[in-house]
């Protein structure tokens, strides 16, 4: 194939294309011209105008509408308000042996923090080691005392990871946190593709994109694999908050592609430790549960007595043996963004491996050194609380106004065991149509991924959520702060 630039195919939607050098574009070198990986899929958008590119995007959204594909947005302006996802069809493509060095990064690290876990609730050595501090462990808020001396079936706690990564200007991949608790975003992966194939059925077949539609029926194995001993045939459930949650279609679409029920926590009840699901032909045994609902609202008996989330004596049928809840309660206590920082120590003292996927430099508020260090420059960092998520409660010290950062500066003085501070990392950008401007532009994006642990395997979906900044210059990818998302595709080159 002869060489290509961006933009070289004039009244397309590539024509005012603009490259700043100073970042790294996953799309095109830094002499303009287009990757190789690439080169097929921006000769086939170069030949659309902007007013067929628009037509195919509207048909996208009607899509994603008719599929139901939604989020909600919390703010102080925006109360649950429901929105279609948005997506770029624009697709993000990775190649098989830079995948190859990603997944097997991403195992390394799932394994090495699954074994973290047990540890801290079982004979604590890496804190008596002294590699991880125990007083940062014990302090989390997502340190899960019931936890103490419980076993978990096939000793596993992490079942699904989500592992938020980026790519810096250097090239290199950096992974910029650990999501083991509840990590969402699958859906939109699953989603993502199936509005592809209706748009662009033709481009699959010049690429040999790797499937993704194998996960629901891998994270149901892996659900059943981990059921209570001696039950051989097990039922398996999703358990929602409900439909006002921000992830509800999210539950639903997973519990449907699974063939399994979606229940509240008022579909369950406990009895002699066993728990059961009501149902028009009587009580149902329940062994394994998917749970979306946090720690704090799963047991109103144990934790929070007001939630109305949860099912009553949930945690002693857990304890018993009689039911698996994934992911495990307490698992947060690995990815607090405090802890995160030892997690290269974490894998060379379990696994005696060096880290395959390097950590960002990260700054623990809690020292003083470190402390000492964001105060002063802050303004050149990104600081953020150890135990939020969806990008809410961070500050970007390069987009921010000294007033702003005055602030924020006694909001950590107040309380520097909350907060983490990391350099303000320059993400890759990524060719983006842009509504308002009519043309496609570089935005920022980062890189989700899914991974399974059940008893047998493990396993990492070929591709993942690629979420992108739609706001120019903004490195803020989450949909709740504006961002939307590409198709992911691994491919041979």
């Amino acid at each position: 194939m002869a060489e290509l630039y961006l933009g070289e195919t004039k009244n397309s939607v590539f024509d005012t294309y603009k490259q700043d050098p100073k970042l790294f574009d996953e799309v095109i070198q830094a002499d303009g011209k287009v990757k190789k990986h690439y080169q097929k899929i921006v000769k086939h958008f170069g030949k659309l105008a902007v007013e067929e590119y628009q037509k195919l995007d509207e048909f996208a959204k009607i899509s994603f509408f008719n599929q139901g594909v939604t989020f909600a947005v919390y703010s102080d302006t925006l109360k649950g308000v429901e929105r279609i996802f948005p997506f770029d069809l624009m697709p993000r493509i990775i190649t098989a042996l830079e995948w190859e060095h990603i997944e097997l990064g991403v195992i390394q690290r799932n394994k090495a923090i699954n074994m973290f876990l047990y540890d801290i609730y079982h004979e604590k050595r890496i804190m008596r080691d002294g590699v991880v501090p125990a007083q940062l462990v014990f302090s989390s808020n997502f340190y899960n005392r019931e936890m103490i001396g419980v076993n978990p079936p096939g000793g596993i706690y992490t079942h699904i990871c989500g592992t938020d990564l980026i790519r810096h200007k250097d090239g290199e991949y950096y992974v910029l946190e650990d999501n083991v608790r509840t990590p969402s975003g699958v859906s939109y992966v699953l989603s993502n593709r199936e509005t592809m194939k209706k748009v662009f059925s033709n481009l699959f077949l010049s690429h040999n994109v790797q499937p993704i539609d194998d996960y629901p029926q891998q994270l149901l194995e892996m659900i059943s694999s981990v059921a209570p001993d001696g039950i051989d045939d097990p039922t398996c459930v999703v358990m929602s908050p409900g439909m006002y949650n921000s992830a509800y279609y999210e539950h639903s679409f997973l519990a449907q592609s699974m063939g399994i029920q979606l229940v509240e926590g008022r579909d369950l009840f406990v009895d002699k430790n066993f728990v059961y699901m009501k149902t028009i032909r009587g009580p149902q045994r329940v062994d394994v549960i998917y749970r979306r609902v946090d720690d704090d609202f799963i047991d109103p008996l144990v934790y929070r007595p007001d939630s109305m989330l949860g099912v009553p004596g949930i945690m002693g049928a857990y304890k018993a043996g009689n039911v698996t809840i994934i992911n495990a309660p307490g698992t947060g206590a690995a990815d607090d963004k405090a802890v995160y920082i030892y997690v290269p120590e974490i894998i060379r003292y379990y696994l005696g491996e060096e880290p395959i996927l390097k950590n960002v430099k990260t700054y623990r508020c809690e020292l003083q050194e470190d402390f000492d260090f964001v105060m002063s420059n802050m303004h050149n960092l990104v600081v953020k609380p150890v135990d939020e998520s969806g990008g809410y409660g961070i500050l970007i010290g390069s987009k921010a106004s000294k007033a702003e950062i005055d602030k924020f500066k006694k909001v950590v003085s107040g309380n520097r065991r909350k907060y983490i501070a990391q350099p303000i990392m320059s993400l890759s950008v990524h060719s983006t149509f842009i509504e308002s401007e009519a043309n496609f532009e570089q935005r920022h994006i980062d890189l989700r991924t899914f991974s399974l642990m059940g008893r047998h395997k493990q396993f990492v979906l070929k591709g993942g959520l690629s979420r992108v900044a739609l706001k120019r210059g903004s490195l803020v990818v989450n949909s709740s702060q504006g961002g939307g998302s590409k198709d992911t595709w691994v491919i041979e080159e």
